[in-house]
Order: structure tokens, then sequence, then C-alpha cells
């Protein structure tokens, strides 16, 4: 049996459980208020000095006034992202309209930008709201965003329980920072 590899050099931190491999992140400039500091989204939207290159190690794609674009670290699929409020909160009614409708927005620009530059075919977006949902990050609302295409399910999760993600995150971040235009 011809036996392939599949390099992911990326997971080690996570398989090893030493995902810091680059070092501590540094501290943010400034919190948002009522920001939760254990919170990696919250963490995500505090500031940074811009020479620190936080954002590429935070994998934050894109940030608005009141939303946050932020890579998965473990991706169900190539181009895995989510959108949520900059704000920490954890329901939709706790949302202001503001937030509502630059999420909402970013969801319909980033399902363009992701037809346009990695031909994708259709979309899964999902938002857990609760533990009893799936939300793994309950504290925090954030939607999925998971770009699909036509026979992106393949033998490997059924037979291999293992998924293949073509792009490392770096490569997607520089990707997705340049046709957003930050």
């Amino acid at each position: 049996m011809n036996e392939e590899r599949l390099w992911a050099p990326w997971r080690l931190g996570y398989v090893t459980g030493n995902e810091e491999t680059a070092g501590p992140l540094p501290e943010p400039n400034g919190w948002l208020a009522d920001a939760d500091h254990n919170c990696f989204l919250c963490r995500a939207a505090a500031s940074y000095n811009p020479d620190t290159l936080a954002d590429k190690r935070l994998l934050v794609a894109d940030r608005g006034d009141h939303s946050l674009v932020v890579l998965n670290r473990y991706p169900y699929n190539n181009g895995h992202l989510l959108i949520s409020p900059r704000r920490h909160v954890g329901d939709l009614w706790q949302m202001n309209r503001e937030e509502h409708v630059e999420c909402v927005e970013l969801l319909a620009r980033l399902t363009r930008v992701y037809r346009e530059c990695l031909n994708a075919d259709g979309f899964n977006i999902g938002l857990n709201l609760g533990r009893a949902a799936g939300a793994g990050l309950p504290g925090h609302l954030h939607w999925h965003l998971v770009p699909r295409w036509a026979g992106d399910n393949n033998f490997m999760p059924v037979l291999a329980g293992t998924r293949v993600i073509p792009q490392s995150l770096e490569a997607l971040w520089e990707l997705l920072v340049g046709a957003l235009g930050k």
C-alpha cells in the first residue's frame, strides 16, 4: 500500500500542548471596557503597537469599529473564520444595532471575498448560543464562516479520521488581509 504524508507543522503546538511556539504574546496597549482578559476574542479586539505584529500572531484578518474577523486556529475546513462583535457579549440580545449590522455586513462581504479569492462554491455559516448548543466560548458571541467546495468531503475523515487543510493559516491570513484592504 502506498502511504502518503500530510505535512502540517503548524499543528505541532496543539499536539504537544505548547501552542505559544513563537513566544508569549505582547500585552495590549489597552483592553476594551468589560473585556475578559482570558477570552481570545477580547485579546484579539484589544489595541496593540503595530510593530508587535499582534494581528498576525492573533490571526486577526480585519477589525471594524464594532466587529472582528479572526481565522479559526483549528479549522473545520480551509478558510474557516470567526466573525464577532469586538465587545464581550454572549447573546444576540446583548448586541447593539451597530454590532448586528457590522457583523452581518462582514459575513456578506467575506462570502464575496471567498468566492473571488478561494473559488468557494458555498458556505456553512453557524452561530452556537450557549455551551449546550456547542459554543466553545459561550461568553463571546461569534459566527463561524466555513467555505465549502463541491467534493470537499472526501474519504479522509471517514476512513482515517483526518481532515486535510491545504493552506497554512499564515498564507490564508496574508490572502485575507490583502483582499480586505487592511
